[in-house]
């Protein structure tokens, strides 16, 4: 085992064991990453979310020049609540080859893995900087990644790169879905259950938009698309919650549900179809319960990762795996707002997503040992 994949895991057991679920601070990993830092004597910059509560974080190794490469991941992971787990997820074990613990996949050994090679970053005559690029409430909808990217943009010399760490196998995807997410809030008149034309259940109707998401998304997922799978648009409800008694017209419903297209203008006309069912219906309720209507509350909004086959960032990771192939995925990361800040983008990180946000979450031991030869690849060629 090289000193590099040492550190690496040595890393990603710190990492691990901070409890950085979305709905929690990741201030307490921010201070280490920070601290790990300032120690070889590389100052960060923190940009923080609006109460102070958390916090991105990005630095920069070697010249003050243009033309570096971002490795860029998020920091915070998903619950591990109901999860029937077989060790404990906030510490790493080893079982067969396997890392089993939230984040080992989704994504934190990306984040070790570039840690782990600061050192040999800065020991290495760099011709070109290294930026890394730490960001908080990816999982809950990029939340935080945009405010961090202004600044490197504003701030940092120019990178010619970002690689962000999603786990990939260590293969290069070139393209993601973007995501939209809203709230839809439904406000009837409460009611017996035996009268209920005497007043609006706000469950009733909050079926009907329910109804049509579900019956747009799953047409709209049949578009056809060269790389994409499913091809087209999709639509997923995730929550939803309401009513207070069997016999009583709920007063309230709420859900939230998201949208994910490959295309920017895809996801314009089927947001504005749904808003225009939903005006019909908050006139209809409103006709019947003037206090009541429809609510929608958008909750996120993340830009897609378009292809450019021919871009910097292409031909950087290209260069690093060896891998031509063509790739996307159905799921959204960070890589698409960096390309719409004018930083060419890739997705390619250690671990299968197939192994992300479930119980007993693992990654190979081996995909760190491939991780940690593409970091000292990507230190070479900034050198060169």
């Amino acid at each position: 085992m090289t000193d590099r994949v040492r550190a690496t895991l040595e890393i990603l057991a710190r990492l691990v064991a901070f409890d950085t679920t979305s709905r929690n601070s990741n201030l307490a990993l921010i201070d280490w990453v920070e601290g790990f830092l300032s120690e070889r004597g590389i100052a960060a910059k923190r940009v923080a979310n609006a109460n102070a509560s958390k916090a991105n974080l990005y630095a920069l190794i070697g010249p003050s020049e243009a033309g570096g490469a971002v490795l860029s991941g998020h920091t915070d992971v998903v619950p591990v609540d109901g999860q029937p787990w077989s060790s404990d997820p906030w510490n790493v074990s080893e079982r067969e080859g396997k890392l089993y613990g939230r984040g080992t996949a989704d994504m934190k050994s990306f984040l070790a893995l570039a840690l782990a090679h600061v050192d040999g970053a800065r020991a290495a005559p760099l011709r070109r900087p290294l930026i890394l690029a730490f960001s908080y409430d990816e999982e809950i909808g990029c939340l935080g990644a945009p405010a961090m990217i202004a600044e490197i943009v504003r701030d940092m010399p120019r990178p010619a790169a970002a690689i962000i760490g999603e786990p990939t196998l260590m293969k290069v995807v070139s393209a993601h879905k973007g995501v939209r997410s809203f709230i839809v809030e439904v406000i009837g008149r409460e009611g017996h259950s035996s009268l209920p034309d005497a007043g609006v259940s706000a469950v009733m109707e909050a079926l009907k938009l329910m109804n049509w998401v579900a019956g747009e998304g799953r047409a709209a997922a049949l578009i056809p698309h060269p790389h994409f799978s499913p091809p087209g648009p999709t639509m997923t409800i995730g929550r939803v919650e309401g009513g207070t008694a069997a016999n009583i017209l709920a007063r309230r419903c709420e859900f939230v549900f998201d949208l994910r297209a490959p295309e920017i203008a895809q996801a314009d006309v089927i947001e504005a179809r749904f808003r225009e069912e939903a005006a019909r219906l908050d006139a209809e309720i409103k006709a019947r319960a003037p206090d009541g209507g429809v609510t929608i509350t958008r909750r996120s909004n993340t830009a897609g990762l378009a292809i450019e086959r021919d871009s910097a960032a292409e031909m950087l990771a290209r260069a690093l795996t060896g891998d031509n192939e063509i790739r996307a995925v159905s799921y959204a990361a960070e890589a698409g707002l960096f390309q719409r800040a004018g930083i060419p983008a890739i997705v390619c990180g250690p671990g299968s997503i197939e192994q992300a946000h479930q119980a007993d979450e693992w990654i190979e031991r081996s995909q760190i040992e491939e991780g940690a030869r593409f970091m000292q690849r990507l230190i070479e060629k900034l050198c060169a």
